[in-house]
């Protein structure tokens, strides 16, 4: 029986070789990893861009597309059994129907596999017929993303730097209050426990509401079937001088550590550690309305995000990856469809400098990065108004809480993304010179084009970027 087994096991890794080698040299497979921060749109983006991949009408800045070398693209089981389906169908129903809405937000991970047909280019066009590219996308959220800055971490470490960073937040006043009147060296009590951890993770939905990334652990936020298990029932606390054994302290600690070795890694080792190209989706507009801390914050968390694709650092993931790298990573600020065109290189001049700060700090191991303004699905229409006399660029949509049709104008960016990074930095409370405002708009109700996909900004070009390469 032990020898059958051994036998059975060595089969299927040999098998699993052999798909490899095949997939590796007659049909590639491209991992695209797609998360964001708290709605920055990946749901939208993910529907969109395969939707744009299956009829292309819309796809001319996508080289195989505008060669005429994409014969044909159709969805296929996800190869991982074991992980959700993405549901596209009902996404695209929900963006696509008569009354369209936008589709629920990302709360577990998901996959989906999309094949394409291509003719090779160059010196092999001549040589061999097409040959299939699979696109594996996987979709997550960006708040467990975050998290492996925690493997790094202690939990006096991680507990200092919270208490110390929460400290003049609003939305962190009910925790901290609990939190300066518990003992950590007093004996573990349950109850207290979760009302400590209860308390946390009410601040974390209240920050990030707020607009606030910083929003560790993530699994706090969506715990799924970990909902009220010791993992997730710990909370940052002031470090006693000698916390003795079964105390609350040590006890928090024990879970933290729990939390990184049973949740973390295992993430990490089963779905990040083979991403090929990484999409990081942004709401920047909306960090720029809710003003400078936001920014600011927002400014951190992408810093953060990056080191998640620097294993040389982190002992865990040099092990893991063994020198495998996410080859390209784009940072995308959605929703460009709320501003006029005009201003979209500003707001792409904004990402470029928010990247820039955060690649000075981090070491990519040769990743390819870039910065891009984009809307995966276009809710608006650009229109011209006179106001006081003079010409305003606007756009016009309709609106998500009533319904109606109105005509928006954002407030216009700065040319210099400095006058908006240097009051961030410094701590300032407001802008001092602009005031930026913010809409929320519905999906318009589309009539396509057989071949054509969603209307879109700049997801030909995202998609050049990300697989154009390798198709």
């Amino acid at each position: 029986m032990v020898i059958s087994t051994l036998a059975d096991g060595i089969a299927r890794r040999v098998e699993s070789v052999n798909d490899a080698v095949s997939e590796a040299l007659f049909e590639p497979v491209v991992r695209l990893g797609v998360t964001g921060l708290a709605r920055a749109g990946k749901t939208v983006f993910i529907t969109s861009l395969i939707a744009n991949l299956m009829d292309r009408g819309r796809m001319p800045g996508l080289s195989a597309e505008a060669q005429g070398r994409i014969r044909a693209a159709f969805l296929q089981p996800q190869p991982d059994d074991t992980v959700p389906r993405f549901d596209y169908e009902a996404h695209l129903a929900a963006l696509t129907g008569s009354t369209p809405r936008w589709p629920d937000s990302t709360r577990a991970i998901s996959e989906l596999r999309l094949s394409l047909r291509v003719q090779p280019a160059g010196l092999l066009a001549g040589l061999s017929g097409p040959r299939t590219v699979h696109l594996d996308i996987v979709d997550y959220p960006g708040e467990w993303l975050l998290d492996l800055g925690l493997l790094e971490k202690s939990y006096a470490d991680w507990s200092a730097e919270v208490l110390a960073r929460i400290e003049a937040r609003d939305e962190a006043a009910g925790f901290l209050q609990l939190a300066q009147v518990t003992d950590g060296a007093a004996p573990l009590d349950e109850p207290r426990a979760q009302a400590l951890a209860q308390a946390y993770t009410g601040y974390l939905h209240a920050a990030r509401d707020a607009g606030f990334y910083d929003c560790t652990p993530g699994r706090f936020l969506l715990p799924g079937d970990l909902a009220g298990s010791p993992a997730l029932t710990f909370a940052p606390m002031a470090q006693p001088e000698a916390p003795p054994r079964r105390s609350l302290w040590r006890e928090f600690e024990r879970r933290f550590e729990a939390y990184k070795s049973r949740v973390v890694k295992p993430f990490f080792r089963d779905h990040f550690a083979r991403v090929d190209r990484q999409v990081v989706l942004v709401d920047a507009l909306g960090a720029i309305h809710k003003g400078p801390q936001a920014v600011e914050d927002m400014r951190r968390a992408m810093a953060d995000i990056l080191g998640a694709f620097r294993p040389g650092r982190n002992a865990f993931l040099s092990r893991l990856l063994m020198g495998r790298r996410v080859e390209k990573i784009l940072f995308a600020a959605t929703k460009a469809d709320h501003m006029h065109h005009t201003q979209h290189p500003r707001l792409t001049a904004i990402m470029q400098a928010l990247v820039r700060e955060a690649a000075d700090r981090a070491d990519f191991a040769g990743a390819e990065t870039r910065a891009m303004s984009i809307a995966a699905l276009r809710a608006t229409v650009e229109e011209t108004i006179t106001h006081d006399g003079k010409p305003l660029d606007c756009v016009r949509g309709r609106l998500l809480d009533t319904g109606k049709q109105a005509a928006f104008y954002p407030g216009d960016l700065p040319k210099d993304p400095a006058r908006l990074l240097a009051p961030a930095l410094e701590g300032a409370e407001k802008w001092l010179d602009a005031d930026y405002a913010v809409m929320q708009f519905a999906p318009a109700q589309l009539s396509l084009k057989p071949g054509e996909g969603p209307p879109h900004i700049r997801l030909d070009r995202a998609a050049e970027f990300l697989i154009g390469d390798r198709l």
